[in-house]
């Protein structure tokens, strides 16, 4: 395949999505997510009394008094007893996950549910087979790989460390989720530009999100559309460059 050079000024950093950019879709919807599902209550019940449990049910508690002010309101939070507790949580962490919410407790709370499930073997990060390769390329040109999605950045290094290709993390330098911003805000990507340290007009970001490209491109960061098996076709006036592997993107 014929390749796409990045525009403007030489990239120093690639900054990559992970759902249907670097993992299949299929992956997260009919693996991660159902296993955080089937896995929530015993989760919520082996920690219910740990004092590290009791920040995260804090937020989600935050996030249950604004929730509580929609029209489509979740049913009543309850402190005590503990059992009660633990299945108020339980029901709002479901109606979170009904409804596809972004929310940063919720991603937390996935994300150590998904670590028992890393570390016993019973799930394995799936990427596409020109990931792996791409980034060891990358990094023997000297350009720095960072990681921006909605999952949070625990669940993000999950992935990459028990990944079906073997430990990647080497290969990463920088995570990053929610709590720098969401997807959709120009001002995630300036931030995101700060914290690597380079101008945005050297970063290279890659998703399939046309809504997230249009916020990078805003920060003017360099931008390429994922076209990956399993993914909703974009539609046809986005006007990005569009890629199908990485094998395809020349950085110099």
């Amino acid at each position: 395949m014929s390749g796409e050079r990045a525009d403007a000024a030489a990239i120093a950093v690639v900054l990559l999505d992970v759902e249907g950019t670097t993992t299949p879709i299929a992956f997260v919807t009919q693996v991660l997510f159902p296993y955080a599902r089937t896995h929530l209550r015993a989760y919520l019940e082996r920690h219910a009394t740990s004092p590290d449990h009791e920040r995260l049910v804090a937020r989600l508690r935050d996030e249950h008094a604004a929730a509580s002010r929609d029209a489509d309101a979740p049913s009543r939070w309850i402190d005590e007893p503990i059992a009660a507790r633990v299945a108020s949580i339980a029901a709002f962490v479901e109606w979170l996950m009904d409804r596809d919410r972004k929310s940063t407790a919720l991603k937390e709370l996935q994300g150590r549910i998904w670590e028992s499930g890393y570390q016993r073997g019973e799930i394995a990060g799936e990427v596409f087979p020109d990931v792996p390769r791409a980034l060891r390329r990358w990094r023997d040109r000297g350009v720095a790989v960072a990681i921006f999605s909605s999952g949070s950045v625990l669940a993000q290094q999950l992935l990459f460390r028990h990944s079906t290709a073997g430990d990647l993390t080497s290969l990463i330098r920088w995570h990053f989720d929610t709590a720098i911003g969401t997807k959709g805000d120009p001002d995630s990507y300036r931030r995101i530009a700060a914290e690597v340290g380079c101008a945005a007009r050297t970063v290279l970001f890659v998703s399939d999100v046309v809504r997230e490209l249009d916020a990078a491109r805003a920060a003017a960061m360099n931008v390429r559309l994922s076209i990956r098996p399993g993914n909703a076709a974009p539609p046809d006036s986005h006007g990005y460059e569009a890629i199908r592997t990485f094998d395809q993107l020349e950085i110099d």
